[in-house]
């Protein structure tokens, strides 16, 4: 079952943050979400910023699942993704 990618604004504008060469490495890795979002990704503990997280090297994509939509919250740095805004 193939699941449909959703962004919110929030995760368009980290995405427009990254470098050309990250934001290509993230595209290609969020693609492997739409086939089986639970083989490549773990439940977060704090449900307060997202359900799920796919983790790309030292970047994560926060996401939810509704239905047969994968929704990304954010996108960005492990180091500063899980703080507050």
């Amino acid at each position: 079952m193939d699941y449909r990618l959703v962004y919110t604004r929030k995760a368009e504008k980290d995405i427009k943050k990254l470098d050309p060469s990250v934001k290509s490495i993230i595209g290609k890795s969020i693609l492997k979400l739409r086939n089986n979002p639970f083989r490549y990704s773990e439940k977060l503990i704090d449900y307060k910023i997202g359900t799920y997280r796919f983790r790309i090297g030292d970047y994560r994509v926060i996401f939810d699942i509704e239905g047969n939509d994968i929704i990304i919250l954010r996108v960005g740095h492990r180091r500063e993704i899980y703080r507050r805004p």
